[in-house]
């Protein structure tokens, strides 16, 4: 990994829905533009790693906090907060209006988890403005990977399904994660911050295969943990406000480059996801590691593919 630098500039821009967007740019101002779609929904940017990705000399990278979480305002746990207007549609809007803002023609698309999601729509929407994608560990938030997620792995952890799904109130027919979006907007905060714990223990769960694993979400702040579940449960309730169409839309963005990294042992996202989205699209080249849902052999392939694409 390149060293770590600190962003060269960095700002906040007022988007629709009175939402403010936090970013930032770091490396060459004048270099090949890259934007980061960071993962969840809801995990925001934290500390910036991914700004080590690339060769600070070649490439101006971008990054942003998805409306709702991290430094954007407000957030999703905010009473003011307007969870109706948070869509992907709204995201897309939002990256258009921050590379509007900072007069880029076009940038390379780089996503991990639900930033591949974002990607592949926000290219879909915008095939103009995109040069290429680099996507790791592949996921497109359709309704039938959701409820592998959230229903069908009871079959591999059996157990710890039996306590996430019952960790909230549901009503008869009703799916687990449509019942924790709706704990997860009640007006009783104890009760909220419990099925965020519950929805981010399951979450470690299910990404547990790989070797080098280690608990993440539970260990975060309550705070990260209600923000991070109430977004994904809201877009994963919703199959990612679009991602059943994903797979059907490949035609819009078969042109363009795209390496897509992947996890033999990444069991949250079957490896299944990534080849049918390698089989619809021509331009793009399929990586498979034995890793699991992220890890360094993958951070060093996204680097390697950055530096390739751009």
């Amino acid at each position: 990994m390149l060293p770590w630098i600190e962003p060269q500039v960095s700002g906040v821009l007022t988007v629709g829905d009175d939402n403010d967007i936090y970013w930032e740019a770091s490396g060459d101002p004048a270099g090949r533009a890259v934007i980061y779609l960071h993962g969840g929904p809801g995990s925001g940017l934290g500390r910036g790693w991914y700004r080590s990705w690339a060769d600070p000399q070649r490439f101006r990278m971008i990054g942003l906090d998805q409306r709702g979480c991290g430094r954007s305002r407000p957030l999703v746990t905010d009473d003011d907060a307007d969870l109706v207007s948070n869509t992907t549609a709204a995201l897309i809007g939002d990256i258009e209006a921050l590379r509007e803002h900072l007069h880029i023609e076009q940038w390379l698309v780089v996503g991990l988890s639900w930033g591949t999601t974002l990607g592949l729509m926000y290219a879909q929407a915008h095939p103009e403005r995109v040069t290429g994608l680099v996507l790791g560990a592949v996921g497109i938030t359709s309704r039938t990977s959701v409820d592998w997620v959230t229903e069908q792995m009871r079959r591999v952890f059996p157990r710890e399904w039996e306590e996430y799904a019952s960790a909230v109130p549901r009503a008869d027919g009703e799916r687990v994660v449509d019942a924790y979006a709706r704990a997860l907007r009640q007006p009783n905060a104890a009760a909220r911050a419990a099925a965020a714990l519950a929805w981010c223990r399951w979450e470690d769960t299910h990404m547990s295969f790989d070797p080098d694993w280690e608990p993440f979400l539970v260990v975060q702040e309550p705070e990260f943990r209600a923000v991070f579940a109430t977004l994904v449960t809201h877009y994963w309730s919703n199959s990612g406000f679009g991602g059943d169409e994903i797979m059907d839309q490949m035609n819009r963005i078969k042109h363009l480059p795209g390496v897509l990294i992947h996890g033999r042992l990444d069991i949250s996202s079957p490896l299944e996801t990534p080849w049918l989205l390698h089989r619809a699209w021509p331009g793009s080249r399929l990586v498979v590691l034995d890793e699991g849902h992220g890890g360094e052999q993958m951070i060093e392939q996204v680097m390697a593919a950055i530096a390739d694409l751009g």
